[in-house]
């Protein structure tokens, strides 16, 4: 069994990162995306700071990096769930708890029953109202390029990078980091990357009731909503963790689920549960299928993660193998010809044949006033290797703090 990123004493710990961040004690203010698109020292990128819409807007969303619940006073979510509710299967029940935890072996994996993907990785819903999730693409030759947990504060030298080879990702934003982080949010959607939800607090969604999995999806909407102006159409749940029930909420909610075939396990490096050597080898057992014809009918997807310095130098330094190994590397939107990704139609995503002809980016009016053509920038590229092989995790070295402070009382 998986054990999960973000473990109980993790989550208390980050709730006390999100508390500091927003609650009046701001280390600095910082003044617009383009100034925090060019920091390159580690400590100052994850400095906490100052940003007034976020802060003005904190008592309409839960605790940042606790599990979600609807606010009691949320009349729009109450409402919006009173309607969802009535097309979530009621026979369908919470597995284990939302870390993890799956004590209860009474699940007929046979069967599957709920297709639940956890346990046999099902992805066609026994559910007939429900579409399939996406788990591969359509394009032959070709990997539908994303990372999960961000924004990082320290991605700013990761993001040179993508810029600097004119590469386009699907971005699976936490909510919490998008509350706590909202330029680096910015800075994702202004340089052209498709933006999808991952959920409020990173849980395992089967573990929740019906109405909380759908507070986790609910506010991280918002808060994607808040900071970047758009309201995502795709999402992808943490550990890949949904079944039939939780499809369904977000179904209701108009995401479409986003899983993977491939997973490279970069996240578990950080627990120690994992060696760097094996997530080598496992992009390098992925580079070798797309050598040997795995994927000369149909593309894939590999799951990896804007977690942390390691996850993100690891996609820089793999970067060159994986365009050298796929004929194209692409947002997964632009793979499946998906031109609106948001509800709002004032930004498009470049068709696949727009995409692999050049055209990168096309019509953008995300967050801010920076440009968004391919070929410019609110920030100054840099060498992103060296930028990473220098940053330190000073996220990480926060929470460690703070667990030593809250273990110490």
């Amino acid at each position: 069994m998986r054990l999960p990123v973000f473990s109980p004493k993790f989550t208390a710990i980050a709730a006390l990162v999100g508390l500091i961040n927003f609650n009046s004690v701001h280390a600095r203010t910082a003044t617009s995306e383009g100034d925090e698109a060019q920091i390159t020292d580690p400590v100052e990128e994850c400095t906490a700071y100052y940003y007034a819409p976020v802060t003005n807007a904190l008592d309409g969303f839960p605790t940042i990096w606790q599990p979600a619940s609807i606010l009691s006073n949320d009349t729009e979510a109450l409402s919006t769930w009173a309607n969802i509710s009535q097309s979530v299967p009621t026979n369908i029940y919470p597995h284990g708890d939302i870390y993890g935890d799956w004590n209860d072996t009474s699940y007929n994996v046979a069967s599957d029953p709920d297709c639940w993907w956890t346990k046999s990785l099902c992805t066609t819903p026994k559910l007939s109202s429900l579409p399939s999730d996406i788990a591969s693409i359509p394009e032959p030759e070709t990997m539908g390029y994303g990372f999960d947990d961000g924004p990082n504060c320290s991605h700013n030298a990761f993001y040179d990078y993508l810029l600097e080879q004119n590469q386009k990702a699907t971005m699976f934003f936490i909510g919490s980091n998008v509350l706590d982080w909202p330029y680096e949010a910015m800075r994702a959607i202004d340089e052209g990357h498709e933006i999808c939800a991952h959920t409020w607090s990173h849980h395992y969604m089967t573990g929740f009731s019906s109405e909380d999995a759908f507070a986790e999806l609910y506010y991280s909407i918002k808060a994607i909503k808040l900071v970047l102006g758009v309201t995502p159409t795709c999402w992808r749940p943490p550990f890949g963790d949904v079944d039939d029930r939780i499809r369904a909420i977000a179904e209701g909610l108009g995401l479409q689920t986003i899983i993977w075939q491939y997973d490279s396990f970069d996240w578990e490096e950080q627990s120690g549960n994992i060696t760097a050597a094996q997530v080598y080898a496992n992009y390098d057992n992925f580079i070798a299928k797309a050598g040997n014809g795995t994927f000369d009918s149909e593309g894939s997807i590999m799951l990896t993660h804007e977690l942390n310095n390691f996850t993100m130098q690891t996609a820089v330094t793999y970067y060159p193998k994986l365009k050298d190994a796929f004929k194209y590397l692409v947002p997964v939107g632009v793979a499946l010809n998906k031109t609106q990704p948001y509800v709002e139609t004032n930004y498009s995503l470049p068709t696949f044949s727009e995409y692999v002809a050049g055209t990168t980016t096309t019509n953008s009016s995300g967050s801010s006033n920076s440009t968004t053509s391919s070929g410019s920038s609110t920030s100054q590229s840099s060498s992103a290797t060296a930028a990473l092989s220098h940053t330190k995790d000073s996220t990480l070295f926060a929470m460690i703090f703070l667990g030593i402070f809250v273990l110490a009382v």
